[in-house]
């Protein structure tokens, strides 16, 4: 099904050198990489060669005036995903998505009003005829249909239980929907009657009708259908594309593109006789394309992905700054200097707040889970087959130490220069006092995996893991002793002094100690989310986020917990703040939000 494959999972150059920007607040959580933001876009409506307007997740809307030099973030009213959109002109347009949300602009998305769409159900396509006549589709054959510019929407009858994706009208009156297993709906009449066909078994997952007859269809596993009668016959194009389809856009009978999983692109000039693969220079799946002529076009996808085309598809030009590989830990020293660490041994740095992140060569190709830095030159990464990697330059050179094991090491906490422990899989703990030259397995006195350590003072430290396993030492890890098990698992920890401390996991645990351990007290948070990292930067002040995107914040030390809006619902694995104000939150699709306001 197409909406539930949007949660599928080298650095972006300078947006200078992009020639994009985006507008957004300082306050709060915003976006730094990827630019102008990182949720996935699901659908473009491209108005004339300069403007364009896309939607997505977490209610994003983006437009251009400038044919994308520029974007501006454009407030929406909803944190609901938004699937599809339509604009008749550059200052009237609908937006849909989930919970039945429909949204309307009439200044050209200076503001969006929320209309009554009657239903909870999700929406997936819209499309307009005109100012005041649109169609809506969704969950369960749902359609909905104005003739008043939303003011009222009105339920049709689509003879369908299907899913329906998208939608096409030529007209006021004639249109064609398409959706679960090869459906397609065809309307002479507004939609006050539906004529139900079904084409193979491939969902379809969007459709574009250029004139009363000709009407393409994309979907599954590269489908292609097309009609040359308005939908009484339809007949298979070969696409030469195995994966998913999702977005198809055509200006003429001839001319049109279509879009889909890993960056796929195809155009056609021949009415689809033919269908040649074009280079998005992406590995993001694509979710929506639109064209305003044979040359002009733009393609939106997974975080954040903006393209852009001014001669038919044989370029396409990014427009938004380029995905880093998923960021799983983040250490800052200062409000300036950070390294956060991923997939496939990324390592990005700044010492410049985040204002700019560049890639440090690791030597490795191994996922890296965890980094400490005890100062600007001075840090620590581990990772996947024991991997541990140390800096004393800031990261202009990183260098391999021997960890002594094959098993992947989760996290890792440096006091000094000198002293640091590192834990990972089935209960390993190494322990180093001399800068990682030697590192020295301890006895956890568990198999259970670690995936969390903090230290406070060489002596003093708490490693987290499996089973809501909880570790204790005095002794610099010559002892470890279980003060926790059982329950669920415990992802990451962080303690602001000897005695007071959070750690955090899965089913939305967050525990709290403020006597060193020997007591933890459970705090009711979430139980359908999965912490996965904490930072407590004084015994009273706290944040903590997790596998959606959401960010918890705590001023009492963590008795109580207040959500803050992250922006996204891409999955945040690390965080670091510097003081309370001052925080990096890490995740996928090299997500990196930043606070200077305590995320408030």
């Amino acid at each position: 099904m197409k909406v539930f494959l949007f949660r599928v999972s080298i650095l972006f150059f300078g947006m200078a050198a992009l020639g994009t920007s985006a507008s957004f607040a300082q306050s709060g959580w915003f976006w730094q990489n990827p630019l102008p933001q990182g949720n996935p876009l699901l659908a473009a409506a491209a108005l004339d060669a300069n403007t364009v307007v896309a939607v997505g997740d977490f209610g994003t809307i983006l437009r251009s005036t400038d044919g994308g030099a520029s974007w501006t973030l454009q407030s929406s009213g909803t944190t609901n995903g938004l699937l599809g959109v339509s604009f008749v002109d550059a200052n009237t347009g609908t937006a849909v998505g989930w919970a039945g949300t429909i949204l309307r602009t009439d200044d050209g998305g200076a503001t969006w009003t929320l209309q009554p769409s009657g239903t909870a159900l999700p929406l997936y396509g819209v499309s307009f005829g005109d100012a005041n006549t649109g169609t809506a589709v969704g969950y369960s054959g749902t359609i909905l249909r104005t003739d008043d510019g939303g003011a009222t929407w009105t339920p049709q009858f689509s003879g369908r239980g299907n899913h329906l994706y998208g939608v096409s009208f030529v007209d006021a009156k004639t249109g064609i929907v398409v959706g679960d297993s090869g459906t397609i709906l065809r309307t002479d009449d507004g939609g006050a009657t539906w004529a139900v066909q079904v084409i193979g078994r491939q969902s379809l997952n969007g459709v574009s009708f250029v004139d009363a007859n000709t009407a393409t269809a994309v979907g599954e596993s590269g489908t292609i259908l097309r009609t040359d009668d308005g939908g009484v016959t339809w007949f298979f194009q070969p696409s030469g594309a195995p994966y998913f389809l999702y977005g198809v856009s055509f200006v003429d009978a001839n001319t049109g593109t279509a879009v889909g999983n890993f960056g796929t692109i195809l155009r056609t000039d021949d009415g689809g006789a033919t269908w040649t693969p074009q280079s998005s220079g992406r590995g993001n799946h694509l979710y929506g394309v639109s064209f305003v002529d044979a040359n002009t076009g733009t393609a939106v996808g997974n975080f954040g992905t903006i393209l852009r085309t001014d001669d038919g598809g044989a370029t396409w030009t990014p427009q938004s700054s380029e995905t880093t590989p998923f960021l799983f830990g983040v250490s800052f020293v200062d409000a300036n200097t950070g390294t956060a660490v991923g997939e496939r041994g990324t390592i990005l740095r700044t010492d410049d707040g985040g204002a700019t992140w560049s890639p440090q060569s690791s030597g490795t190709g191994n996922h890296l889970f965890g980094v400490s830095f005890v100062d600007a030159n001075t840090g620590t990464a581990v990772g996947y087959s024991g991997t541990i990697l140390r800096t004393d330059d800031g990261g202009a050179t990183w260098t391999p130490q021997s960890s002594g094991t094959n098993e992947c090491l989760q996290g890792v906490s440096f006091v000094d220069a000198n002293t640091g422990t590192a834990v990972g899989d089935f209960g390993f703990i190494l322990r180093t006092d001399d800068g990682g030259a030697t590192w020295t397995r301890q006895s956890s006195g568990t198999t259970n995996r670690l995936n969390g350590v903090s230290f406070v003072d060489a002596n003093t430290g708490t490693a987290v893991g499996r089973s809501a396993t909880i570790l204790r030492t005095h002794d610099g890890g010559a002892t470890w002793t279980t003060q926790f098990s059982g329950g669920g698992n415990l992802y990451g920890v962080s303690f602001a002094d000897a005695y007071t401390g959070i750690a955090v996991g899965g089913s939305g645990i967050i525990l709290r100690t403020t006597d060193g351990g020997a007591t933890w007290t459970i705090i009711p948070a979430d139980p359908g989310n999965a912490f996965y990292a904490v930072s407590l930067v004084d015994a009273y002040t706290g944040t903590a986020v997790d596998a959606y995107g959401k960010i918890l914040r705590t001023i009492d030390g963590g008795a109580t917990w207040t959500s803050q809006s992250s922006g996204t619902t891409n999955s945040l694995y690390g965080v670091s703040f510097v003081d309370a104000n001052t925080g990096t939150a890490v995740g996928g699709g090299g997500t990196i939000l930043r606070t200077i306001t305590g995320g408030q």
